[in-house]
């Protein structure tokens, strides 16, 4: 006899439960132990799930990692997105909308993510499968700027301002790698977006949000 709609939910529910699980954990792994030590063992021992588990949500460690990265850069994304009706108008948002993506940068999934993209780089199959998701993290993260920004992307110069704007937020989160560099970055960040502002004075349409 076949099981009925909500007969099946809670095995959905778990199911959906334990993948999240895995997912969190493996950023926390990756971020902590780096990419040589997120083993499925040792995310799935964080996840408080089995091997066997873990395995039968997700193949192989590769894919664990990559669907974890992918998972939590949503996360993120939606996030900022959630919090873009409580920013302040004039430059008081341009310095909020700098700093919000500039904390991404330096939080564990960029920590993690950078795990990720170093050992791809020795590793051509590994390569593969993150240069698309990488590409696909640019182009999110900077059609995200352009609505909060209110910024006009046809316009080259602005895209490229926004560009340099999320290159900056990378260049200033692998700066706080190993030191603690959150004075610094405060004051870089209130600089530019002072000039960003100024840039975009005049040409800018009505932000998301």
């Amino acid at each position: 006899m076949a099981a009925s709609v909500d007969d099946r939910t809670p095995k959905q529910d778990r199911s959906r439960a334990t993948r999240a699980r895995l997912l969190e954990a493996a950023i926390d792994v990756l971020a902590e132990r780096g990419f040589a030590g997120a083993t499925v063992a040792v995310i799935a021992e964080q996840a408080g799930v089995s091997r066997g588990a873990a395995q039968h949500h997700y193949r192989t460690r590769e894919e664990l990692l990559t669907g974890a990265l992918e998972h939590m850069f949503d996360e993120r994304m939606a996030e900022i997105r959630e919090l873009a009706a409580e920013l302040p108008s004039g430059p008081g948002r341009t310095v909020a909308v700098v700093t919000g993506l500039t904390d991404y940068f330096t939080g564990p999934l960029f920590r993690a993510a950078l795990q990720v993209w170093t050992a791809a780089a020795a590793d051509p199959a590994l390569r593969d499968e993150i240069v698309p998701l990488e590409a696909r993290f640019g182009r999110v993260a900077h059609r995200e700027a352009v609505e909060l920004l209110g910024a006009d992307d046809t316009d080259p110069a602005q895209h490229r301002l926004i560009q340099a704007t999320l290159d900056l937020a990378r260049g200033l989160g692998l700066a706080d790698l190993l030191t603690d560099d959150s004075a610094r970055r405060g004051r870089i960040l209130t600089q530019w977006a002072a000039t960003l502002d100024e840039a975009l004075r005049g040409t800018r349409t009505e932000p998301a949000g």
